[in-house]
């Protein structure tokens, strides 16, 4: 990879939208040239999709809540178990696996506090070789989705 490998990606983290047109005239180079490592980049894994941005409140998403998880065994039949039932939970928008205490740490968006409070004791409190859960309330989203700094 070399320096206009990272100004594609710094180009397309900024605006994922951008023609291979524009994208080319940014980086300085000619439209095929530019197509061919943007392929590259995208068949090698470095460029893992594309999509759009939502406004959780927008969407009737006021409420974030952390959730701390911390299981009853570690071994990898309990962790698998557990992981696969996250993915059933669409509330979940991000799931971290943590070395040490807690396990996990759990993203989760609902629409208030009643529909967080729900979900808490019908879904995550019945995950599979849960010891413990610890939830904190988001007060304000100081920086989400940044860019990695290339």
């Amino acid at each position: 990879m070399d320096r206009i490998d990272l100004k594609i990606l710094a180009e397309l983290q900024a605006d994922g939208r951008l023609s291979v047109t524009e994208l080319a005239e940014r980086v300085g180079l000619s439209l095929s040239p530019c197509h061919r490592r943007v392929r590259a980049l995208e068949e090698s894994g470095v460029i893992l999709g594309y999509r759009a941005q939502l406004a959780p409140a927008a969407l009737g998403l006021n409420f974030s809540a952390m959730v701390f998880a911390t299981l009853r065994e570690g071994d990898r039949r309990a962790v698998e178990a557990f992981e696969v039932a996250l993915q059933a939970i669409p509330q979940i928008v991000e799931a971290q696996r943590l070395f040490g205490e807690p396990d996990y740490l759990l993203h989760v968006v609902t629409g208030d506090l009643p529909a967080f409070q729900q979900l808490y004791d019908e879904r995550l409190s019945t995950l599979p070789n849960v010891q413990r859960l610890t939830s904190t309330l988001v007060m304000k989203r100081v920086i989400q989705d940044r860019s990695l700094p290339l």
